[in-house]
């Protein structure tokens, strides 16, 4: 891992910048502490960590308030990473599909999910190994956001993540659906009810197989961007449960 940049925010957060070999991330540490803080992994939304700064910064500058440390990187195929000919085809059929007001096969679906989880699951690992690494990070850890698919398969394959808080609000193939059926972990999910972006049944039906004894699925009408604020209170609340 190498820091790139380094500022204190207003509030005393100190933001880093950093490279872990090709993959650009930002983390955020609370600005003093005698322990390790424990750690938050924040999924970012597929737009690239610029586009999708703001609204990570604000998700960062609440889980450091409540003293842990939190860390985005940025996902396959965003920002300015690499771009996939075959991703982009499936992101193009999935629009013309939605535009069209046709069904989004299942073809589509695993087209644009599988290769993005299978890349970002062990980037998110080798992640977590360099920021555990840290003085000033311990566990335990939890993942916090979506692509709800990453989470899925992170809770699966690693055990280092004690909770997980999901994002519902992108499609997901059948196969994670599966896979769902092996989390034990403490599960949040939050689900907007009108997001324009998704398919609303299949979250219900990854709610459903998920494994997890405690699970609790927190949903509210309103659009993909309208999380309401006490669904984030609701959140930080769940992983004071787990975390502290």
């Amino acid at each position: 891992m190498h820091f790139t940049s380094e500022q204190r925010l207003d509030d005393g957060v100190l933001e880093r910048e950093f490279t872990l070999g090709e993959i650009p991330g930002t983390l955020w540490t609370p600005s003093s502490g005698s322990t390790p803080a424990p750690l938050i992994l924040l999924g970012p939304p597929p737009l690239g960590l610029r586009k999708a700064y703001p609204r990570l910064l604000a998700r960062a500058r609440h889980a450091v308030a409540e003293g842990y440390a939190a860390a985005a990187i940025e996902l396959p195929g965003s920002g300015e990473r690499p771009r996939s000919a075959a991703t982009d085809q499936a992101r193009a059929d999935l629009h013309r599909a939605l535009q069209a007001g046709e069904p989004v096969t299942d073809d589509i679906v695993d087209r644009l999910i599988l290769p993005l989880v299978d890349q970002a699951v062990p980037e998110w690992q080798a992640t977590l190994d360099a920021l555990l690494a840290l003085p000033e990070i311990g566990g335990p850890v939890g993942y916090s956001g979506g692509v709800i698919s990453i989470g899925t398969r992170l809770a699966v394959v690693e055990p280092r993540i004690a909770a997980a808080v999901l994002f519902a609000g992108s499609f997901v193939p059948r196969t994670i659906i599966e896979e769902a059926r092996q989390v034990t972990i403490p599960l949040h999910v939050l689900l907007q009810w009108d997001d324009e972006g998704h398919h609303r049944q299949m979250s219900l039906d990854l709610f459903d197989a998920f494994g997890s004894k405690e699970k609790t699925l927190h949903a509210n009408m309103g659009g993909h961007l309208g999380v309401p604020q006490h669904a984030g209170e609701a959140g930080s609340r769940f992983f004071a449960r787990h975390l502290k």
